[in-house]
């Protein structure tokens, strides 16, 4: 079977469209395994904000209670504060 100039011809375009074609396909491609990459990144970025998240969620946590430890500590300081000028106005009132 002998090939003829049309057929030839024929071959040659559609060979021109295929590689046409997978030429689209590779741009495409490249395109989207460029957002693939920056998607990553963009999820390693979130992953990080997470981790920051918890670790400020945490240490808040601290100091809320030492924050409660701090005002029940300044309530007694404060009763005994009171209760020691009662005493001294009263050791002055008896003088």
């Amino acid at each position: 079977m002998s090939e003829t100039p049309e057929n030839t011809e024929e071959m040659d375009a559609a060979l021109q469209r295929l590689e046409a074609a997978i030429d689209r396909l590779e741009g495409r491609l490249d395109g989207m395994f460029a957002r693939l990459d920056g998607f990553r990144t963009h999820e390693k970025e979130a992953e990080a904000l997470r981790r920051d998240r918890a670790r400020l969620a945490s240490d808040l946590d601290v100091a809320k209670a030492r924050e409660k430890e701090l005002q029940r500590l300044a309530d007694e300081a404060s009763e005994a504060l009171g209760a020691a000028i009662s005493e001294v106005r009263e050791a002055l009132g008896k003088v």
